[in-house]
């Protein structure tokens, strides 16, 4: 698989701007991934640090799930990977835990958020508020939170790589 990244578009309206620089940040952690083995996507990076590649992309499945889904459109879709016994479970992927089942979360996960915003203003406000903040907010809000959210876990992602097999890039 060879991961498309388009650059999002400098002149546009202000929900092509955002979706565009969402699936740019999408992209990049993909990018980030690529041709990597299951072993190496869950190598931890630095002691005492839990993070993988493959921690990264589940943490960003149920990003996507929890605002998304159950934050803008109020559906009841409970967590993928973590629980009351791990509540960092998605960052603690198992030898059995496969590449093709992360990233097919992730990308299913990814696909039901294009549908629950498809169609709304960017005024709208979420159906549901995050347990952390104490009223519903915008799609905008959402949009620009997810974007931060990738942005910083993709330097992360940058720093796990480099320390797998020297791949840097932008």
């Amino acid at each position: 698989m060879t991961t498309q990244r388009g650059e999002p578009p400098q002149n546009a309206d202000e929900r092509t701007m955002l979706e565009g620089w969402l699936d740019y940040h999408r992209a990049t952690l993909a990018w980030k991934c690529e041709g990597l083995s299951d072993e190496q996507l869950r190598a931890t990076s630095v002691a005492p640090s839990a993070l993988s590649l493959m921690g990264l992309v589940r943490h960003m499945a149920e990003v996507e799930r929890s605002w998304f889904r159950r934050v803008f459109a109020g559906e009841d879709a409970p967590p993928i990977y973590y629980g009351e016994d791990d509540p960092d479970g998605e960052f603690h992927p198992g030898e059995a835990d496969t590449w093709k089942d992360a990233y097919g979360t992730w990308q299913a996960e990814i696909e039901a958020a294009r549908r629950n915003v498809a169609g709304h203003s960017l005024d709208e406000r979420s159906r549901n508020r995050h347990h952390s903040h104490s009223e519903p907010c915008s799609l905008r809000w959402i949009h620009t939170h997810m974007i931060e959210e990738y942005a910083r876990h993709n330097g992360h992602a940058d720093l796990i790589r480099e320390a797998i097999d020297g791949a840097t890039g932008e």
